[in-house]
């Protein structure tokens, strides 16, 4: 276990906001953490993964935690049941599922962030959900001071929800068990992926990953959280008025009598792509991501989310959520 004091965040977020920690704990594979972790009771602490979607607003004043990146003895493989480390990038687990003949990831590829955020944020892209492989996570409780694990079931998974975002700061994900496949049969169920190159995994995997960097700025040029905002769910009155009053709106999947819509085309719709407010600004490709232009601050990122929300609630009646987590 490392303990760094007064340490920058900036490394740690794909924002690249320039904001401070008063402490820093990074939890590595073996570590007791019932008589080990530094807390007292009371004190404020935050989990971060990769970062990748938090937006620091101001200097953090308590401890942050945050998983190693490295497990020394790497991943464990038992037939389809791959274990890992929750500190390790989710996009080199992706590669390395590849590798050793593991099946189910491909379409996940290129997003950044940890394999313990991933299962937090469930996160999802080109069709696929980190749920849709999950078998189990292992968590360490905070609360309770001892470790536990659930099942698929028992995590609550919804589109970019779990019980830990539900829980926020209880649950220190250590683990993360994925249900992967031995024959690789590509998922091009996703619209964008029809026609792509994807005669074997590595192949669709190079394919997808070239398409969100068509569409996405890559995080050694620009900062950002990749998509800042949930695509709303609304009812089919809501729906149905919209679709007659915008005929050029995309049409939205019915589930249960609800409709999720594209948030990027709503903001693009309200003439936001490519506009910039102070050092934030809506990336050109893709309306539903914000980024750095330079040297912004998380302000100057919640100023521009904020009349980007105002604006898409009055000229369509819908509210946007923001999917990245504000500090």
């Amino acid at each position: 276990m490392q303990i760094l004091e007064n340490i920058s965040l900036k490394p740690y977020n794909t924002f690249g906001i320039d904001a401070k920690a008063d402490r820093m704990v990074i939890v590595e594979p073996g570590d007791d953490l019932c008589s080990q972790l530094p807390l007292a009771d009371g004190q404020p602490y935050i989990i971060l993964g990769g970062g990748s979607d938090m937006l620091f607003t101001t200097d953090y004043h308590g401890t942050v935690l945050k998983l190693s990146p490295e497990d020394p003895d790497g991943p464990s493989a038992d037939g389809v049941m791959l274990r890992t480390w929750g500190g390790m990038v989710m996009d080199d687990l992706v590669q390395w599922s590849l590798d050793n003949g593991l099946y189910g990831m491909e379409n996940l590829s290129a997003i950044p962030g940890t394999v313990g955020a991933a299962a937090v944020q469930n996160v999802g892209a080109y069709g696929v959900e980190a749920k849709d492989i999950i078998e189990s996570v292992e968590v360490f409780d905070i609360q309770l001071r001892k470790q536990m694990q659930f099942t698929n079931a028992e995590c609550g998974f919804a589109y970019r929800d779990s019980l830990f975002k539900h829980t926020v700061g209880r649950y220190l994900v250590l683990w993360v068990t994925f249900r992967l496949q031995s024959r690789f049969v590509a998922n091009l169920s996703y619209k964008a992926l029809e026609g792509l190159p994807h005669t074997t995994a590595d192949e669709l995997r190079r394919s997808i990953t070239d398409l969100r960097w068509q569409k996405l700025p890559r995080p050694e040029e620009y900062g950002s959280a990749g998509s800042f905002f949930k695509n709303p769910v609304v009812d089919e009155p809501t729906y149905m008025r919209l679709k007659a009053e915008f005929p050029d709106m995309p049409d939205a999947h019915a589930v249960g009598g609800q409709y999720k819509l594209s948030a990027g085309w709503l903001i693009d719709r309200a003439g936001w792509k490519g506009r910039t407010q102070g050092g934030a600004g809506v990336w050109p490709k893709n309306a539903l991501v914000l980024y750095n232009t330079g040297n912004c601050t998380g302000s100057e990122v919640t100023a521009l989310s904020k009349a980007i929300q105002d604006d898409i609630a009055a000229r369509f009646g819908v509210a946007l959520i923001p999917e990245a987590i504000i500090v």
